[in-house]
This record gives C-alpha cells, sequence and structure tokens, in this order.
C-alpha cells in the first residue's frame, strides 16, 4: 500500500487548540472535584437530517484520527493558557502529560447515517473524552456537509465526470478538507494541489479566461496552449465568440483535442450547439466540460446535455446551502469511577423540546427487506438482536488511544458508492423529502 494513499501526516501540528475554553474549564473543575478519571461515554449524533435531505454522509474520519493522534500541548501553548489564566496550575500539569489513552467507535467513512445514529462513540476517562468534543465535531460537521451535497451531485450527475474547483471560495484550509470530503462523495478530481499532495486525490487544471486575454488573439493563446500542454488539453472557448472559438480550437489541436471547457450562458443550449459544431468538424471524441455556478440541481437539468463533465466549486464547499449537519457529542454514559469494569450508569439531557437526548452505550444496525435493501436504522443500548448481529454499524477506530484503523481514501470512497446503493431508490431523489429510512429505538 502506498503510504499516500493514507495521507500525508508527517509534520501536522498539534490540535489541541482547536477547541472552546470550556472544555478546559470543564477538566479543571472535574480534576478538583475528583470526577475527571469517572469511566464515560461520549457519542457524536445529529437529531436530525438537514432539511429536505434523504441520508446524511459520514465524511471526514481519517482527519479525525489524525487530529486526536496529534492532540497534545506543548510548552508554547501552556504558556499561552497559563499567561490568560485560561487555567490552574494542576490542570496545566495534567494538559502537559495528556494523550488521548480510550477507546474510539464509529461508522466507517462514506458509510451513510440518519437522524439518531451513533456516528462516533468516544470511551475513556471523563477529561480525557470532553477535550476531544469541539475538534471531533468541527470535522464531522464540516466534512459530512460537503460529503452529502457531492454525493447529491453524484447522484444527478449519473456516472458523469465530477471536478471539485472550489478552493478559491473558501478558507485555504477548508478547501484541502472539503476537496477531500467531496472524494469520499462521488467527485474524481480536484482542481486543489494541496488537496492532491495530502490525500493523493488526482488533480486536474488547465487555463483561465485570464490566459486568453494575455495574448493577442485568441489562436496564439490556444497554441501556446497546445504547444505546452499538448493536444489532449481542456481549451476554454466562452472568453469571446463560442462558435468562432470552438472552430479554431479545432483548426489548432487537430480532430484529438482532448475537450473544451464553457463557462457561460445558457449551458443546455450551448452545449448541444458545441457538440454538434466538434462532431461537424470531425473532433467526435473531444469531451465538453461545463462549469458556471453548478449544484445538483443544475447538473440534473442538464442530464439531457451531452456533456462529459461537471466543475463544481461554490456550491459544493458550502454544503449546496446545507454547511454544518447540527452534530453534537453528548454524554450518554458514566460510571462512578475509573474502572472500566465499574457498571454504567445511562445518563441524558432531559430538557424541553428537540433537545433532549437517548443515555446509554449505544449500537446499530441496518436491517434490510427481503430484496436486500435497507429499510430501518435500528439503535439499541441492550443486547444486539440476533437478526441484527452481522449487520452492526460501528467499527473499532481506535484502541488504548492507538489507531486502528487507518484505510486510503479510496477505500471510503467504495463504501460509499456501496452504502448509497444499499438504500431505496427514492434516496436518488433530489426533491426535499424526509429521511429514505425510520430510525427505530430497541
Amino acid at each position: 500500500m502506498n503510504s499516500a494513499d493514507l495521507g500525508r501526516r508527517v509534520g501536522v501540528p498539534s490540535t489541541a487548540l482547536f477547541t472552546d475554553q470550556y472544555e478546559l474549564t470543564m477538566v479543571q473543575a472535574a480534576l478538583k472535584a475528583g470526577t475527571a478519571d469517572r469511566h464515560s461515554v461520549f457519542e457524536a449524533f445529529t437529531r436530525r437530517l438537514p432539511e429536505g435531505r434523504r441520508y446524511g454522509v459520514v465524511a471526514g474520519t481519517g482527519r479525525l484520527l489524525d487530529a486526536v493522534e496529534n492532540f497534545h500541548f506543548d510548552d508554547e501553548m501552556l504558556t499561552f493558557l497559563r499567561e490568560r489564566n485560561v487555567v490552574d496550575g494542576p490542570t496545566l500539569a495534567w494538559l502537559a502529560d495528556f494523550r488521548f489513552s480510550g477507546d474510539i467507535w464509529g461508522y466507517p467513512e462514506g458509510e451513510v447515517y440518519f437522524p439518531g445514529s451513533p456516528i462516533l462513540r468516544v470511551e475513556g476517562s471523563f477529561a480525557e473524552c470532553v477535550l476531544l468534543e469541539t475538534v471531533i465535531l468541527s470535522i464531522l460537521n464540516h466534512d459530512s456537509a460537503i460529503a452529502a451535497a457531492a454525493s447529491r451531485m453524484s447522484v444527478a450527475a449519473g456516472g458523469r465526470g465530477l471536478i471539485e474547483m472550489g478552493a478559491r471560495r473558501t478558507h485555504e484550509l477548508s478547501a484541502v478538507a472539503s476537496a477531500r470530503a467531496a472524494y469520499v462523495g462521488g467527485f474524481d478530481t480536484t482542481s486543489d494541489l494541496a488537496a492532491g499532495f495530502r490525500y493523493n486525490i488526482p488533480t486536474v487544471g488547465t487555463s483561465a479566461h485570464a490566459f486568453t486575454l494575455l495574448h493577442d488573439t485568441e489562436r496564439d493563446a490556444f497554441r501556446a496552449q497546445v504547444d505546452s500542454l499538448g493536444r489532449g488539453t481542456t481549451l476554454l472557448v466562452d472568453t469571446y465568440d463560442v462558435a468562432e472559438a470552438v472552430r479554431t480550437a479545432v483548426e489548432v489541436a487537430g480532430t484529438g483535442l482532448g475537450a473544451v471547457r464553457i463557462d457561460s450562458g445558457d449551458l443546455l443550449l450551448v452545449a448541444h450547439r458545441v457538440r454538434q459544431q466538434l462532431d461537424e468538424l470531425g473532433a467526435t471524441k473531444t469531451k465538453i466540460v461545463v462549469t458556471s455556478d453548478l449544484d445538483e440541481y443544475a447538473i440534473a437539468s442538464l442530464a439531457a446535455a451531452p456533456v462529459n463533465a461537471y466543475g463544481v466549486g461554490t456550491q459544493l464547499v458550502t454544503g449546496s446551502g446545507q454547511p454544518t449537519c447540527s452534530m453534537v457529542y453528548k454524554l450518554v454514559a458514566r460510571a462512578v469511577s475509573a474502572d472500566p469494569a465499574e457498571p454504567l450508569q445511562p445518563v441524558a439531557k432531559k430538557s424541553l423540546g428537540a433537545k433532549s437526548s437517548v443515555g446509554g452505550r449505544k449500537w446499530a444496525a441496518r436491517r434490510l427487506d427481503e430484496y436486500g435493501v435497507a429499510e430501518a436504522e435500528v439503535i439499541g443500548t441492550g443486547p444486539v438482536p440476533d437478526g441484527l448481529a452481522d449487520r452492526q454499524l460501528l467499527a473499532e477506530l481506535v484502541r488504548g488511544g492507538e489507531v486502528v484503523a487507518r484505510e486510503p481514501l479510496d477505500a471510503a470512497r467504495q463504501r460509499h458508492i456501496a452504502a448509497r446503493q444499499g438504500l431505496p431508490m427514492s434516496a436518488m431523489q433530489l426533491s426535499k423529502g424526509e429521511p429514505v429510512i425510520p430510525t427505530e429505538y430497541v
């Protein structure tokens, strides 16, 4: 296995300050009260899917494992906390020696989830588990939102190519995470070289309108690009007149031109005209790539167009209107001591309204119908029913503080394809609706 497939983790900085202050002040108070070491179970889940979505997509698990592995407080961080009086001396001493030593189970990356699904279960002392809350939610909420949008776009594309190109529309670090999540959700390539370097995602890119405008004529620009990148390159044909540009492109590159890109106008109409023109010029194998503020609905509307690939930016990296999954991280069980053998007591928030939660350490399984299609997400705290024993969803990710479940990113990508195919056909509808299968508690 190529190490690049697992992501480049060398030199990753500490993630310990990617947290909220109250995580540390809770640790301080628990240390003083003598409850910090109580054996505890936390779970990450969402009470509901984003409005109208029929399923969620787990993404960011690999990044999360990196974050847990690199969660430690160095001298500079401890000095910062001391100078700001964030926590007291005994807590600083405890933080100086901190390394997560507990266990983590979770839905494998690429799996789908539903309301209440225990997407991640973190078990250890209260103090070490609570410290991870913010960074876990930050990663899962962002990456799963992007992957869900990518999945919907992949469904709409119907097997045509998808290019992630949203780096210029978001923060430079979230751009890398977005490209990774989009790849899990079904995108094929990215324009972002940092994502390609870090996660071994295939990268693509040729030229922008500025390159055409740089040259005295469009023909000069095309010739310069073909001379540099070869006849298989993609030429951008909508800087001036599209029909003239297509004619010039084939004259310069020949009928072996790789592709043309259309970035404006009525994409459905223009794509049909360009395809007809390319065919008449003998460039029957030249592909058509379209860009221009696409989302899953725009992609679906182009299903009848002779388009080979879509480039998506803004709508993808913002979750196509749903930039977060509203996941939460709750204490669901705890003991009265640090002894893992001590019985766990279920605990749960009982507030009014929709913010209550279900206590107890949970398992989850997906029940299938007679055709092998998912019909319910089943969640429980007691024994797993015999019929569901081989359908359990949580996998061991971290054991005793050591990561045990690293995998190539392509494994998560393929898992998502399989998980999506196992859902009822109505899951593929882009119209708003309820979760495609119900959540049942037993």
